[in-house]
């Protein structure tokens, strides 16, 4: 589990093949690896990723070509956001975030206001409807807050320490980034469909 709130960038320096994954290389200047432990899951780009070895200034991850296939952005030279799970204590200062991707949106619009970056994205059709205005969702593994949805397209809004701090200000038109819902829609959503009876309501 995480919280959207990025704590390095990193880069993807090598991506080799094996038997049934790809084993990709991050390293990060900036992210300390110090508490780290083979086993342990550090999203990447909003992909929770499990290490399965650690450098010291980086890590090493196998991904599945599932994942690839549902995701975008693990290729060799990108510059991806890194956080490390939650651990219980931890402050939540964005919203849970389980670093499972729920598909792909693209970037139709980017424009600075000054103060701050307006973004604009369309997601799949299949998740549009769990887009709400003023509610949580993850781009590329940053927690931000929904301004506006119009149809399959919604709109965040980038502050300074945001665009600085990860690898957002790196978007253009056109870019293809990941997105997680909140995970509340989606537990929302199945109870309302499933036909169970809530527990209150049972006699």
């Amino acid at each position: 589990m995480f919280t959207g709130i990025i704590e390095a960038t990193g880069t993807i320096e090598t991506a080799l093949p094996t038997a049934a994954n790809l084993r990709l290389t991050m390293t990060s200047e900036q992210l300390d690896m110090g508490d780290v432990a083979v086993g342990d899951s550090i999203a990447v780009n909003g992909i929770c990723l499990t290490v399965v070895e650690k450098q010291a200034r980086g890590f090493l991850a196998d991904v599945s070509q599932e994942t690839l296939d549902c995701t975008t952005g693990l290729v060799l030279g990108a510059a991806v956001n890194l956080e490390k799970s939650l651990r219980f204590g931890d402050r939540v200062g964005g919203h849970l975030v389980s670093g499972h991707v729920d598909g792909v949106g693209h970037v139709t619009a980017l424009e600075n206001l000054g103060a701050s970056w307006r973004l604009e994205i369309e997601a799949p059709a299949a998740l549009a409807r769990y887009i709400a205005r003023k509610g949580s969702i993850a781009i590329d593994g940053v927690s931000l807050t929904v301004n506006r949805v119009e149809n399959g397209r919604f709109e965040v809004n980038l502050i300074p320490h945001t665009w600085t701090v990860t690898t957002l200000h790196r978007l253009e038109k056109g870019s293809r980034v990941n997105l997680e819902i909140d995970l509340f829609a989606r537990y929302i959503e199945r109870m309302l469909t499933s036909g169970v009876v809530p527990l209150a309501e049972r006699s």
